[in-house]
């Protein structure tokens, strides 16, 4: 335990969501390598099944209900407007009651994981007189952000919490300024490492890609790259994810692409599966897509740590973590050509698949729970200090 602390360590973590997306994925997997050191209460804005998922890591959770048309509330949605402004009245009442949960509760820390929960998280610690961190899993740019938001947002991170944490450099780099006082730290949430690698394969069978189905995580971009990069023979492609928070239209679409591509009959869409490590071991060649700039996918990490050449995106927080031809293959976001040639070099020779594969798994040794954990702990003390 880091010197501030004389004992177990009280945090209530904030998120709106209760699926398993990327950072709440990430929550469930620190809650689980903290036991016994954290006394980790989760306050959420929705029941889902991440409920059940964080009380299975050790978590009391609390599901504390904001109003089903402000928590859904899409980042392209905020603006000024009718809709806003009864989000705006809905959200103050749930601060409201928030700071009473706070209050009573006393814990040595509140900590945000999600874009909208970091602004009304930090408010109501402020209100409660608890210290607050935001742990900020979005860059804060125009290409991510309704331009007239951005401005806003940034006063936001750089003003109201105590501690910000972000995945990457890249994120912390697009919160822009910051009050003085305010503690900052570059720390992913943990991804653990399976004790084994991916077996490697004679030839590419199966390309895959995992992660919600949204437009920005491109997923037309790798079908019409896998399309041009292998136009017949036996290699599949697997796409792993469903469609959430009203995008159901891009999941449709991406059935039609598929057709007009001609490659219905090569192309398995999977669904949201939970068991990432299991599909990993099915996967000879990993892709990330991203056609904006991603924080930090954590599907990354997981591929390396299994053990796979991943492709990924050059661009955003996967640049600060793979180093091109070494532990991994960066291409151009939403390059469809320079995907399609990347695809064909990730899928060269086994001994090359091998060796990059191995890089890959040193590489993300430093990410695992362990060292996470001592990194988050110290930076909790950083803030209390």
């Amino acid at each position: 335990m880091v010197k501030y602390f004389s004992g177990t360590v009280r945090v209530v973590y904030l998120s709106h969501a209760a699926r398993h997306s990327g950072a709440e994925i990430g929550l469930r997997r620190f809650v689980e390598a903290t036991r016994g050191r954290i006394d980790a209460t989760v306050i959420l804005a929705e029941n889902g099944d991440l409920v059940p998922a964080l009380e299975e890591a050790g978590a009391e959770v609390l599901v504390l209900p904001l109003a089903e048309d402000t928590r859904a509330l899409t980042r392209g949605q905020i603006r000024v407007g009718r809709q806003q402004l009864t989000a705006a009245t809905q959200l103050s009442r749930y601060v409201l009651r928030l700071r009473t949960e706070l209050a009573e509760r006393k814990p040595d820390l509140v900590h945000a994981i999600s874009l909208k929960s970091g602004p009304y998280g930090a408010v109501a610690g402020r209100m409660a007189g608890i210290p607050t961190i935001w742990h900020l899993h979005d860059h804060l740019i125009p290409e991510y952000l309704p331009p007239r938001v951005v401005p806003p947002m940034r006063l936001l991170a750089g003003t109201l919490p105590d501690g910000l944490l972000t995945p990457s450099q890249s994120v912390l780099r697009a919160a822009g300024h910051r009050r003085p006082g305010i503690v900052t730290g570059i720390i992913p949430f943990p991804v653990p490492r399976p004790p084994e690698p991916v077996a490697v394969r004679d030839e590419v069978q199966v390309i895959g890609m995992v992660g919600r189905l949204t437009q920005w995580k491109g997923q037309h971009v790798f079908l019409e790259a896998f399309a041009r990069a292998f136009p017949d023979g036996p290699t599949r492609a697997r796409i792993i994810g469903n469609a959430m928070f009203g995008e159901q239209e891009y999941e449709d679409a991406l059935h039609a692409l598929v057709r007009r591509l001609g490659i219905e009959d090569r192309v398995d869409f999977m669904g949201f599966i939970e068991d990432v490590d299991g599909q990993m071991r099915e996967i000879d060649v990993l892709v990330h897509a991203s056609i904006s700039a991603d924080p930090l996918p954590g599907v990354v990490i997981e591929g390396m740590g299994a053990g796979l050449p991943v492709v990924a995106a050059n661009a955003g927080g996967t640049p600060e973590y793979m180093t091109d031809g070494v532990d991994g293959f960066l291409h151009r976001p939403g390059d469809v050509d320079d995907l399609a040639r990347t695809l064909r070099l990730a899928a060269g020779s086994r001994d090359q698949r091998a060796e990059v594969g191995a890089h890959a798994r040193e590489t993300v040794r430093r990410y695992e729970p362990e060292p996470i954990v001592e990194q988050m702990l110290s930076f909790y003390g950083e803030v209390l200090h």
